[in-house]
């Protein structure tokens, strides 16, 4: 028995595979496939990080990736039956604060999302009707990226907008809400006592935002109404002053289209260096430009921070999480470096060694790496609603 879980991004298809023992979910592969959009290539990874496969796919689009992956898990897989697939929906509106079974009603109010993530929510809602139509029994469940977030209070998720905006869904949603879900969910494990305190998780990857929690609640975050806003990532530039946006469709005439491609895929970090949006090709560039924006991007990071401390009243703890967050040292030691007044001190040799906690035993303010595991929180979520179904 098995849950599949899936993440459809716009040119990629992120999957795992977790075998159900009682009520303990052990993964046995996870993979993508990736480069949907140009030339697409199949890699699979065994839980302990050695590859199963890794080559080029003659795949289209999302159904076909879909499909193709359906057979290689018979294939490659075939003691395992899938008891349902669980999907990380980016946005769930106001409506939706715990993962839900999928079904037609369902469908239909996800669809009235897309407005609000048009870059996301259709190849999350086209991977769902895809796996409908090959398997139409399987169960199907959705995890919200949005959900963890809805804790957040009023003064939080409010704009100073006037009141009927706010009735029409224009708000502080926040995102990343599976990874932050995972880090709360083990923090304790690692940070002990502290874990009830005030922590801000650094989910730093090619989308980057905080998230600041009491008792491992949400009560803070960067990114609002849309994944555009708060620290800089790599290639969206988080907080802007609105009133550019007009100003470049009237001065410059850039279309709505325009002003969306460039805003999403064509600033960040990759707009500031001219170069790149990934830290690690930066990190590995010698010329000003590269530095100039991972410079920009722990600023923007470290003053994130000292914004999300005000929020709680002060710190207890750090957790750096996601790609750069995991494996860029450099980037965490600034940063930490940065927020020396908040009471972090950091231990640059365990730092640099990527142990779990990286600041002195002394530190007022400890901090942390740990990895994320979103696929763990949706297929958990996922055998839940199943087994309650057939409970």
């Amino acid at each position: 028995m098995a849950i599949l879980t899936l993440n459809a991004g716009s040119s990629s298809l992120k999957f795992s595979l977790f075998r159900r023992s009682g009520s303990a979910l052990h993964c046995t592969v996870r993979g993508a496939i990736r480069d949907l959009d140009g030339t697409p290539r199949f890699e699979a990874f065994r839980a302990d990080g050695q590859s199963v496969e890794d080559g080029p796919l003659e795949t289209a689009n999302h159904e076909q990736a879909i499909g193709f992956l359906l057979q290689w898990l018979k294939q490659h897989r075939p003691e395992l039956r899938l008891d349902a697939a669980g999907h990380r929906i980016v946005h769930g509106g106001s409506g939706f604060s715990v993962p839900v079974v999928l079904d037609d009603s369902v469908l239909e109010t996800l669809r009235t999302f897309v407005p609000l993530a048009p870059l996301h929510m259709p190849h999350n809602l086209a991977a769902i009707e895809a796996l409908r139509g090959m398997a139409p029994k399987l169960p199907q469940v959705a995890c919200f990226d949005t959900a963890f977030h809805r804790t957040l209070p009023e003064v939080e998720q409010r704009y100073a907008l006037p009141a009927e905006w706010y009735r029409r869904g224009v708000r502080h949603y926040g995102f990343h809400g599976l990874s932050y879900e995972y880090i709360a969910s083990v923090m304790p494990q690692h940070l002990g006592d502290a874990a009830k305190g005030r922590v801000i998780v650094a989910h730093l990857g090619h989308g980057a935002s905080l998230c600041a929690m009491i008792e491992r609640r949400s009560v803070a975050t960067t990114m609002g109404f849309t994944p555009l806003d708060g620290i800089p990532m790599a290639t969206r530039p988080g907080a802007l002053d609105p009133g550019i946006v007009p100003w470049m469709m009237r001065e410059a005439g850039l279309s709505v289209a325009e002003v969306d491609d460039l805003l999403n895929h064509r600033s960040g970090l990759l707009g500031l260096s001219g170069i790149s949006g990934d830290v690690r090709t930066l990190l590995a560039d010698a010329r000003p430009e590269a530095a100039g924006a991972i410079d920009y991007f722990i600023h923007h990071t470290a003053r994130a921070l000292g914004s999300l401390a005000a929020a709680m009243g002060g710190l207890d703890a750090l957790v750096f999480t996601a790609g750069i967050g995991e494996h860029a040292a450099t980037v965490r030691e600034h940063i930490c470096r940065q927020a020396a007044w908040l009471g972090i001190r950091l231990d640059a040799a365990a730092n640099r060694a990527n142990h779990i906690r990286i600041s002195t035993a002394d530190s007022p303010v400890s901090a942390w790496v740990i990895p994320t595991d979103e696929e763990r929180i949706i297929a958990t979520h996922t055998a839940r609603l199943i087994e309650a179904q057939h409970a």
